[in-house]
């Protein structure tokens, strides 16, 4: 048996080994300055030229005019952003779209700031699909979308036209895919699913829209303030910052017409298992179907601790479905090779085969 790992986890998540390797190294020693990158300080010329460098990679990688973008590195994860962009942007109304759990939570959030007006929502059938928007009027503050969702399985396929100034939450597909990222305002990801490990959180911001904040924001929430001193207004969080630069690197050097390429390969390979294999049953809408976290349950009558010791025996890990929805969940990020989609595939074969 071959001894590799195959992580299907949907966050913490699978990264590029360029990254496990360069990341070891620095902690022994960065940059030959014979500190490891988990003692440098955060004010010194090396870990500056990081954060630089790693700003100016996201925008080039999202096609952003560094003129009117800035890109932040923070900490809270995209919980905190929940509560960050209607402290800073919710003066009056703001739409949102109500896609999953992480929806719900930021809508959550946002209540304690002003109103808020669902304009859509897939609730009605456990967020098994993407409802469709035709027409957003004019007035909100701003609209909200979750761009992919990782428990339930759906993505975006085309983004709302509004003239409101448009947000999205994409941690979980952030650069996994060639789309025009100018078409948004503001864009926040959690890193723990494609760019690095947990504990920052990429923020990419139009300039204009600090013009909009009405209210006193404390300095930790506040935009400007993390704005205008450089993602360093506390301690930034180095090292993970460092090894989300090493992966934008690659990123980069990838191209994202390339990655999201593969990552529309991988997907449809086990899509196509799911909708053959007698024993499997697709969660998401087939039309929804998100190209990162594949969601399936077994069909009635199927044994789900066989087929988790046919996984295990073949070194798949991280498979189980989130406990809201059950069954199965194969999160198939950037770093994740065809080699483990072909794994699991021959997993789900040899499961059929025990009922033939």
């Amino acid at each position: 048996m071959n001894n590799k790992v195959h992580n299907f986890s949907a966050g913490p998540s699978i990264l590029p080994n360029i990254v496990f390797e360069k990341a070891s190294s620095a902690i022994n020693d960065f940059n030959n300055t014979g500190l490891s990158i988990l003692e440098i300080s955060h004010r010194s010329k090396d870990f500056i030229e990081v954060l630089d460098e790693a700003r100016s990679i996201s925008l080039d990688i999202a096609s952003l005019n560094k003129d009117d973008y800035s890109c932040l590195f923070l900490q809270g994860g995209a919980s905190m952003q929940f509560l960050m962009v209607a402290y800073n942007f919710l003066n009056n109304k703001a739409a949102y779209v109500n896609t999953g759990s992480w929806s719900t939570k930021a809508i959550k959030e946002a209540k304690m700031f002003g109103d808020v007006s669902e304009i859509a929502s897939s609730a009605d059938k456990n967020f098994k699909y993407i409802p469709s928007i035709s027409t957003i009027n004019d007035g909100f503050d701003y609209v909200h979308i979750t761009s992919n969702n990782t428990i339930f399985g759906t993505q975006f396929n085309s983004f709302p036209e509004t003239n409101s100034p448009l947000f999205a939450d994409m941690s979980s597909d952030i650069f996994s895919r060639n789309i025009n990222f100018s078409k948004f305002d503001l864009i926040y990801a959690g890193a723990q699913k494609n760019l690095g490990p947990a504990g920052v959180t990429m923020v990419l911001i139009k300039n204009q829209l600090l013009d909009m904040i009405k209210r006193d924001v404390p300095s930790m929430l506040s935009y400007k303030v993390h704005i205008d001193k450089d993602s360093s207004f506390n301690t930034p969080p180095v090292f993970s910052i460092f090894s989300v630069l090493i992966n934008l690197r690659h990123i980069k050097s990838e191209g994202l017409e390339s990655i999201e390429k593969k990552n529309s390969e991988k997907s449809k390979l086990i899509y196509d298992e799911i909708d053959r294999n007698k024993c499997f049953v697709g969660f998401s809408d087939i039309n929804d179907r998100s190209h990162m976290n594949a969601t399936f349950n077994l069909a009635d009558g199927y044994d789900a601790d066989i087929f988790k010791s046919i996984c295990s025996d073949n070194n798949i890990s991280g498979i189980n479905g989130h406990r809201s929805v059950g069954g199965f969940r194969a999160s198939i990020y950037n770093a994740l090779d065809i080699e483990s989609i072909k794994t699991l595939i021959s997993c789900m074969k040899e499961f059929e085969s025990k009922y033939n």
